[in-house]
């Protein structure tokens, strides 16, 4: 590919022998001359790295802010999302494999060019509030990203991100300026499923939840796909529950995701309804304030509750808002404040 049509990278350090050091994920790659980092959309040429993916944008359109899912980031908006092939995990059960695995599995990147200002353009014009980077990894489109964010920033809209947590601390800062919110996948609290269903480790994406909880005023929500016989025993929810509450405080909301049988992991059934009520169950004994069930119409399981008086504050069904009664951030019976609300 000629160097004039592509954009280099972000986060990257030159080193002897035409070598450079990638520093935007947590596998930090040394990357020999002619050759791609771990997620194939970043190569090393002529001893400088570039993104390959940035003038590939595979999808662009409007979703429900609660479809990402952020339920206490500007509830009912309208989220501009755009995606750019590539991954950094390989996870057996993704559900955008044909995009997130196409570098990977078929050696090709596909998409089209659209200048951010365009992408901003289309977000204003179809109402939406905020740009969401999804579908695939955003960290392995952070160029794209980052130029995106800081023109929507200047145009009054808010950037989301859906990651699975594996950035380092550099790409965090870096992002930090105008990324407004982020939902995190913690998939497991175990290393081997880490390793044996997403090619990767679980300690970077821990050290991510409390790097943006503790050091950045990015607001965060976390999401887990209970897949069944995997990472739903008791013991396991508990853990990152007890997690959750000890590094991001009782107020970070927990979305527990319904699993289905998706691309290399379709052995499986659906989660049982049964073991979502579990887990839900399992969460609030443990503490945190603002639990969901996702991926499957429930009675309360979408609905934000008053921590303190249990009011009904805002009655979902699906990805759409049907009531909110927060007043100024906060409960309107007991003046209870709701995490995140003042951010909207």
């Amino acid at each position: 590919m000629a160097e004039n049509t592509l954009k280099e990278a972000v986060l990257y350090e030159p080193l002897e022998n035409a070598k450079v050091r990638c520093n935007l994920c947590n596998w930090r790659c040394l990357i020999d001359e002619g050759k791609a980092g771990h997620c194939q959309v970043r190569e090393n040429i002529g001893g400088k790295l570039y993104s390959l993916n940035y003038h590939k944008l595979c999808s662009a359109n409007p979703d429900p802010i609660e479809k990402k899912p952020l339920f206490h980031f500007q509830p009912a908006s309208k989220s501009f999302s755009i995606a750019a092939p590539g991954c950094n995990f390989q996870c057996v059960f993704c559900q955008n494999w044909q995009i997130s695995q196409m570098a990977i599995e078929e050696k090709k990147i596909d998409g089209h060019k659209l200048e951010p200002k365009r992408v901003i353009e289309f977000a204003l014009s179809s109402g939406c509030k905020n740009i969401a980077y999804t579908y695939t990894e955003p960290t392995v489109f952070m160029e794209l990203a980052a130029d995106c964010g800081k023109i929507a920033k200047q145009k009054g809209l808010a950037n989301v991100f859906v990651s699975n947590g594996y950035m380092t601390k550099e790409a965090i800062d870096f992002a930090s300026e105008w990324l407004d919110g982020i939902n995190v996948d913690l998939k497991a609290f175990s290393e081997d499923y880490y390793k044996n269903f997403c090619k990767a480790k679980l300690e970077p994406v821990l050290e991510t939840i409390d790097y943006i909880a503790n050091h950045t005023k990015i607001w965060m929500e976390i999401t887990t796909l209970v897949v069944p016989g995997q990472n739903d025993s008791d013991e396991e929810l508990k853990q990152i529950a007890d997690f959750l509450i000890k590094t991001c405080g009782p107020d970070m909301p927990w979305h527990i995701s319904r699993f289905y049988p998706q691309y290399k992991y379709t052995e499986s059934p659906p989660t049982p309804v049964g073991a979502l009520q579990r887990a839900y169950d399992i969460a609030k004994a443990a503490g945190l304030h603002y639990v969901y069930i996702g991926n499957l119409r429930s009675l309360k399981g979408e609905n934000t509750y008053c921590p303190k008086c249990e009011s009904l504050l805002i009655e979902r069904e699906g990805f759409y808002v049907m009531k909110n009664i927060v007043k100024n951030g906060c409960c309107p019976g007991c003046n209870e404040k709701i995490a995140g609300f003042e951010l909207t």
